[in-house]
């Protein structure tokens, strides 16, 4: 056994079962064990940012982490925003990077670089292994820091002469280590939110992270049914299950202005699994923080913390337990026939959205109809950007569709977003995966249109325009998508998105939609 094939079986037995991979001649030794030792099911992608975004996708909905085989600091450099967004996500990840062997690195070959110092900012840990027989303890730790759900991203650097050497005969694999439970929240501070609750003459839950599924988000509604208490969520979540008999509630909006006039009158905030609302980027003569005036923020428990048993113990603290929560109703908006646009893609969506489908919403400008008008469509799972580095929708689906097989995933796509990762579309036809993705084609960065008018850009010249503009030339998607494998048709009326997705949600995908806006 070598060095390579103890990390790799000390991983599977650590329970990762899918490697999403990219990788080069340095990781051949891994490429390798992956190939020999079962359990591990390789995954290719042809962008390490398809890479490192499809393991977030993943983990969002297994609970668990998956690994990424990433090629020096290069590889690891270009999935670097995508493992960003999944670290704002609190998503477990663990990269495995490959380097050079230890006596070639005092060389500069072209590709040395310094792979720790790439990873440490999108990393909660990170180790180089110094020999093949410490690679395999070193993978067990890995996967321990990276947690479950909610976790962190992990970056194990590989060198090659420690995949490749043998190990001793009398060579013992470490044990597993089980996952570490989130820290618990006290008695004594549950009972001091619940005395701030009741003594609040507007109280409010801001929900995040584990709070907005299961049987959490159920002791959410309740604790807000109970007490009076309005409930919402951050504005980006990693996810969050929504639509008919779900508890009703509203993400904060994206414009910080929206969001303050929304909690207007609010005296208490409380935070559970979320952060303090702030706003996304710093405009001129506009607040940083989105709090009301005179309003008391109080965090009941953070997004690593044991959200689920905290929301369960401030129910019995509330005895609020037997109250029920306020759920949202059943409904389907009416086709309005016409020319697409962000209101008219939304519409036609929300009204196809399968039961127990996963959603993902990298739509940027759709996203706030897409929200409004799929709130009461059939039960599904919500997935958003967490991050704010564009290019994680079409990878968050292809991690999705790996983690949860049988169910539908809808992906919400903005036209400049998806080129960032268009090679994840290759993945989704080679893997067979039931993705559908809409690609909003409005030509343009249409949020840097709207930023642009938000910092006081003032008017637009043409070289402005031009920096915002996706045409000259036209992206072709239908062209696109089927060069890489996938179904794809285009529509450019209500009529025509109908007929289309009332076709692909029938059949398993992957599909591709290219809505051309009028």
């Amino acid at each position: 056994m070598n060095g390579a094939e103890a990390l790799v079986t000390v991983m599977v037995r650590s329970g990762v079962e899918l490697c999403l991979a990219n990788p080069g001649t340095s990781e051949m030794q891994l490429v390798a064990a992956v190939d020999k030792i079962p359990g591990l099911r390789p995954v290719l992608a042809l962008y390490e940012g398809v890479v490192t975004g499809a393991a977030d996708g993943y983990a969002r909905l297994a609970g668990r982490p998956a690994c990424t085989l990433l090629h020096l600091g290069p590889g690891l450099a270009n999935g670097v925003a995508n493992l960003h967004n999944a670290r704002k996500a609190n998503s477990p990840v663990i990269n495995v990077v490959g380097d050079h062997a230890t006596y070639h690195l005092g060389f500069d070959a072209p590709l040395t670089s310094d792979i720790e110092g790439i990873a440490r900012p999108v990393s909660r840990w990170v180790r180089t292994s110094s020999d093949a027989a410490s690679l395999a303890a070193d993978g067990v730790q890995a996967v321990a820091a990276a947690g479950r759900l909610p976790g962190g991203v992990t970056t194990l650097i590989v060198p090659a002469d420690a995949a490749w050497s043998e190990l001793p005969a009398d060579y013992a694999l470490p044990p597993a280590l089980p996952p570490v439970a989130p820290p618990a929240v006290s008695a004594e501070h549950i009972a001091t939110v619940a005395a701030a609750i009741r003594a609040a003459r507007k109280p409010m839950l801001l929900l995040g992270g584990e709070a907005l599924v299961g049987e959490a988000l159920l002791n959410a509604g309740r604790i807000a049914a109970g007490a009076g208490m309005r409930v919402h969520a951050e504005t980006f979540n990693r996810r969050i299950e929504r639509g008919a008999g779900r508890v009703a509630l509203v993400p904060l909006p994206y414009r910080g202005e929206a969001a303050l006039e929304l909690t207007a009158g609010v005296d208490l905030m409380v935070l559970v699994g979320a952060q303090r609302p702030v706003a996304f980027f710093a405009y001129p003569e506009k607040p940083s923080v989105l709090v009301p005036p005179g309003c008391t923020v109080l965090p009941l428990a953070g997004p690593q913390d044991d959200v689920p048993a905290a929301l369960a113990a401030l129910a019995d603290a509330l005895s609020a337990r037997a109250q029920q929560p306020l759920l949202q109703a059943a409904q389907r908006p009416d086709l309005v026939p016409g020319p697409l646009s962000t209101l008219a893609i939304a519409v036609v969506v929300a009204r196809h959205i399968p039961e127990h489908a996963v959603v993902v919403d990298e739509s940027v400008t759709g996203s706030l109809p897409a929200q409004q008008m799929s709130s009461g469509s059939a039960p599904h799972d919500y997935l958003q950007l967490c991050g704010g580095a564009i290019g994680n929708g079409l990878p968050l689906a292809v991690g999705a569709a790996l983690a949860a097989p049988g169910r539908k995933v809808i992906c919400l796509e903005g036209d400049g977003s998806a080129m960032y990762t268009v090679q994840a579309l290759w993945t989704m036809a080679r893997e067979h995966l039931d993705i559908i993705t809409i690609v909003y084609a409005n030509r343009s960065y249409a949020i840097l249109n709207f930023e642009f008018d938000r910092v006081g850009g003032g008017a637009q010249g043409p070289k402005a325009r031009s920096m915002l503009d996706l045409g000259d030339p036209v992206l072709d998607w239908v062209s696109l998508a089927r060069g890489m494998g996938v179904n794809a048709g285009r529509a450019t009326t209500v009529s025509e998105l109908d007929a289309l997705l009332g076709v692909m949600c029938r059949e398993p995908g992957p599909h591709l939609v290219e809505a051309v806006f009028g």
